[in-house]
């Protein structure tokens, strides 16, 4: 392709946002559509909450100016540490309003994550709820202020005073919303948006910033991937501070002008009961989620699909669902990937390559594969519009994950067949996938090596039956080390604790007196896992 026509086609795809961002996405429904349902917040306890296209757009705008009037600024970064809530959407559309960039966190982050989150994004404030009070406060002491809801995404929070008091900068979320609306600022596709973090094969997780063009192109692109209409409903219960239910599921909805039923986390006795209630059409699905319903009575419901990741029917069969597979990841906003609802495909595709995306399958050497070939996956979009603008901070991480002719390695192993259809075959070795989780296992890693007691490890993933994988360590014990294999098994696993989410914690620690080896000296992950016997139950 020659310069001028990437450039061009480049041009092409930055003007199909032009004159649009989140805010005007927003505005549009809630001036053609004040009155219909934008989300519907069903908590485990309390009462559930419509909030229509006006109500969100209002109250976002209105939180918006307190945040103002705290002094964040267009372009300043707001730590979102958040489960899943009515907060966590007005919170993240506020800070697009404002011109602000959400930092939406893990929250099964420890405080070490969160250090590391400031440092990188030098968050200016955090909007969070009061079981995240303390982690905050002690991990980032030099935000200028700590702003907490007045329930734990809708659990009551009977010591909320006493929190409030303790916690240095602690502000009521209710008191940051301004009696005005602030005003629109003019649209900005190119603004910076939100930032995720997101595991790489590194030790620290990489900072993915998405703009407004971003967030504008998920949200159409999903659309018209799914078939979307205003009078779609998904249910939602995936964490918002991810891609999938962030991109997937929010904007799609919101872009489209459907309704979103929001849960604080998934539940197998709630799921179907909510699916009728409100005439769900939709919803993002994981395999953990179909597995763990199973056993459940499947009622005569109305869903048109779930966007499953992969074409399924034996799941089909059993709940009566058609099964989208799809592919995606941060650095893409969208799916790269996806099947069309009326073709659904043979058994277990990921789709076809999505518009707006050049995907190749490449071997170890570079070259370009032909269909019926398994290798690695590269895509190739638009910077800032249908594939990601950067890794904040960290200007050596983005410039090697592009090739001089814009492709992005994913890291994922796939395959094409003779007609189109890409297979997912596996993960880069020392990426682990932990239910819905990523997990970097050069990252667990470099934690257990902080304690001292290993000369050398690896960790590697062991096939479990609901989570996918979970993570175990392989330990050469450092010289001289007197401690039986259940000490430093036990050890490490403390340390991990303290200095990991816990779906980053190890599971097992074998100690062994030396690591099998490759023919370049690398250790043979392979052979460790080939070691493990699958976990069954």
């Amino acid at each position: 392709m020659s310069l001028d026509l990437k450039c061009q086609i480049e041009e092409s795809y930055r003007l199909s946002v032009a004159g649009m961002d989140i805010p005007w996405m927003l505005e549009q429904w809630a001036l053609r559509r004040p009155d219909k349902p934008a989300l519907i917040w069903c908590p485990f306890n309390g009462d559930e909450e419509t909030v229509t296209y006006s109500q969100l757009f209002t109250r976002a705008r209105r939180l918006a100016a307190g945040l103002h009037s705290k002094g964040v600024r267009c372009g300043d970064f707001v730590l979102l540490h958040m489960d899943n809530s009515a907060e966590f959407v007005q919170s993240w559309y506020a800070c697009a309003i404002l011109g602000a960039v959400a930092v939406s966190t893990n929250t099964r982050s420890v405080g070490r994550d969160l250090s590391y989150f400031v440092d990188v994004t030098k968050a200016v404030c955090a909007l969070s709820q009061p079981k995240f009070a303390d982690l905050i406060a002690d991990a980032c002491p030099d935000l200028k202020f700590i702003a907490l809801t007045d329930s734990d995404a809708g659990e009551s929070v009977e010591n909320y005073a006493t929190i409030m008091e303790r916690t240095k900068g602690a502000v009521p979320f209710t008191d940051l919303f301004a009696d005005e609306p602030i005003e629109l600022r003019k649209p900005d596709a190119a603004l910076n948006l939100g930032i995720q973090f997101t595991s790489g094969t590194t030790s620290r997780p990489k900072a993915v910033v998405w703009t407004h063009a971003n967030g504008i192109w998920a949200g159409k692109s999903n659309t018209q991937h799914y078939r979307l209409r205003e009078d779609d409903v998904t249910l939602t219960n995936l964490p918002l501070f991810h891609t999938n239910a962030q991109s997937y599921s929010m904007l799609s909805t919101h872009w489209s002008g459907g309704t979103m039923v929001l849960q604080p986390k998934f539940s197998a006795s709630r799921y179907w009961d909510l699916v009728m209630r409100h005439g769900v059409t939709w919803a993002s699905m994981i395999p953990f989620g179909a597995k763990a319903l199973i056993d459940k009575p499947v009622p005569d419901h109305k869903m048109r699909f779930w966007s499953f990741g992969v074409q399924v029917p034996e799941s089909e069969e059993l709940f009566g669902v058609p099964t989208l597979g799809l592919w995606g990841m941060t650095e893409t906003v969208s799916h790269g990937t996806y099947t069309d609802p009326d073709h659904l495909g043979p058994r277990l595709n990921i789709g076809r390559a999505a518009p707006g995306y050049d995907i190749q399958i490449r071997d170890a050497e570079g070259n370009v594969l032909g269909p019926g070939s398994t290798g690695r996956m590269y895509i190739r979009g638009v910077r800032g519009v249908s594939v990601f603008k950067e890794y904040y901070g960290n200007p050596e991480a983005t410039a090697e994950a592009f090739d001089e002719d814009g492709w992005l390695d994913t890291g994922d192993i796939a395959s094409i067949d003779e007609e189109g259809w890409f297979y997912f075959r596996d993960r880069d070795k020392d990426m682990l996938r932990v239910g819905a989780e990523n997990v970097a296992a050069s990252e667990v890693e470099t934690v257990l090596m902080m304690t001292g007691l290993a000369s050398e490890c690896a960790v590697v993933g062991q096939q479990h039956f609901m989570l996918d994988e979970v993570p175990v360590a392989f330990v050469i014990p450092a010289p001289g080390l007197d401690l039986a294999q259940e000490e430093i098994e036990a050890q490490m696993i403390d340390h991990c604790r303290a200095n990991l989410p816990d779906f980053k914690v190890v599971r097992r620690v074998f100690v062994v007196d030396e690591l099998p080896r490759s023919t370049l000296e690398k250790v043979s992950k392979k052979d460790l896992r080939d070691r493990l016997e699958p976990i069954t139950e």
